[in-house]
């Protein structure tokens, strides 16, 4: 898997750009605000079909686009997989209204859904913020498995996507329902919400399944990762803990677990089946609860990742250096199982992380590197890497949206 081109046009800062990656190294540099991020922004595009920094995908349309008769905003890249020579497009033309855009993706030309070209580039992204993978919230650990899963299996991305769609349907009926104030108890609410409820529980299901068993791979070998960053002093476990029993404990030991009263989960594969019939009875159980509130409060969108060392919950417990090893663990453990799964190394995406990191995470980190196909990598100071590493790479300077092959020697 390798990118070897990127054409750019109005993303961001870049009016223009047509980038060709010939080396398996590339360092890009520049100060702050120059479009260094921007650019890792726009070949991760790629690889999910989302923009990862903005909450609106118009966020991403250049100001001069606006010179433009329709505004609009391309990106493309030529990408080689499994054989095949693929060129994926991505293009946002704004609409009538001024302030909407429409998005077309291509492959070779011909039209795609977002989810068929998700997966054709796999990439695995490093970025200083990655410690929110602990401390932050948990949509942002749901956000980091949903990424990570979406590019190694096409199934979870559609199951995920119809879950989606049939909770916003199911929200929508609960909030009528609500407020209308018929009893929880009426024939006409269970008949409405009862087909509502099998599809739930059908597509939820599998996107739990797929989330516990995708942590069941990912533990084991962030568990070595943050060993050899703790220097055996500290060991990592990740915990799926949803928002609902899926059928591993009984009930109680379920509250006691969720409560962080008891340490360990059962570390056995779930099965959707098994994880359907728990949540049907979950919402049958707790309909009145959730007509009262007008909203589903149950399933995958509210579920979370705990994160522990040493069975400590590293979010409450954690300090700065360990919640940053532990993130370092995930991503890079997400490089070995994207690996062993999709049969092929994704391409590493590295947003100037290596000045946040001490002696021995930064080598660590370079061991990974060492062993990738392809490595983009940001920097605002060369001297973050080693003379040796800027031989090897193939080095640019990034200014205002112009990139140019620089010549370190």
């Amino acid at each position: 898997m390798f990118l070897h081109r990127l054409r750019l046009t109005h993303f961001r800062n870049y009016r223009h750009l047509d980038l060709v990656f010939e080396a398996p190294w590339t360092l890009l540099q520049g100060n702050n605000a120059q479009g260094k991020t921007n650019l890792l922004e726009a070949i991760f595009m790629l690889a999910t079909s989302k923009a990862i920094h903005a909450t609106q995908e118009r966020e991403v349309v250049g100001w001069q686009a606006q010179e433009e008769p329709i505004p609009y905003c391309r990106v493309s890249g030529e990408v080689q997989t499994d054989g095949r020579l693929l060129e994926v497009e991505i293009l946002l033309t704004q609409r009538e209204d001024g302030v909407s855009f429409t998005k077309q993706i291509r492959v070779n030309g011909s039209p795609r859904r977002a989810m068929d070209v998700v997966g054709l580039l796999r990439a695995v992204l490093f970025l200083p913020e990655d410690i929110k993978l602990i401390d932050g919230g948990p949509a942002e650990r749901r956000r980091y498995l949903d990424i990570a899963l979406c590019q190694l299996d096409r199934r979870y991305c559609q199951s995920l996507a119809a879950f989606q769609r049939v909770l916003a349907q199911r929200n929508n009926l609960l909030k009528q329902l609500r407020d209308r104030e018929i009893s929880p108890t009426s024939p006409a609410v269970d008949a409405q919400l009862a087909f509502w409820d099998e599809k739930l529980a059908e597509q939820g299901a599998r996107v739990i399944a797929g989330r516990h068993n995708f942590l069941l791979k990912l533990e084991q070998i962030a568990a070595e990762r943050h060993a050899m960053l703790s220097g055996g002093r500290e060991h990592l476990m990740l915990h799926y803990v949803p928002s609902f029993n899926p059928g591993l404990f009984s009930e109680q030991e379920f509250t006691l677990w969720r409560d962080g009263l008891l340490p360990e989960a059962p570390r056995v594969p779930l099965a959707a089946e098994q994880v359907q019939s728990a949540y049907l009875q979950k919402l049958a159980t707790r309909r009145a609860r959730e007509l009262v509130a007008g909203a589903t409060l149950y399933g995958p969108h509210r579920d979370d990742l705990r994160i522990l060392a040493n069975g400590r919950d590293l979010r409450l417990y954690g300090s700065r250096g360990q919640q940053r090893s532990a993130a370092l663990s995930l991503k890079l453990a997400e490089v070995r199982v994207m690996t062993e799964v999709g049969g092929s190394a994704p391409l590493l995406l590295l947003d100037d992380v290596m000045s946040e990191l001490d002696a021995e995470r930064r080598a660590l980190l370079l061991a990974v590197i060492d062993d990738a196909p392809q490595v983009i990598v940001t920097t605002t100071d060369w001297e973050d890497f080693t003379p040796e590493f800027r031989r090897r790479a193939r080095c640019f300077r990034v200014c205002s949206g112009i990139v140019e092959a620089v010549n370190l020697e």
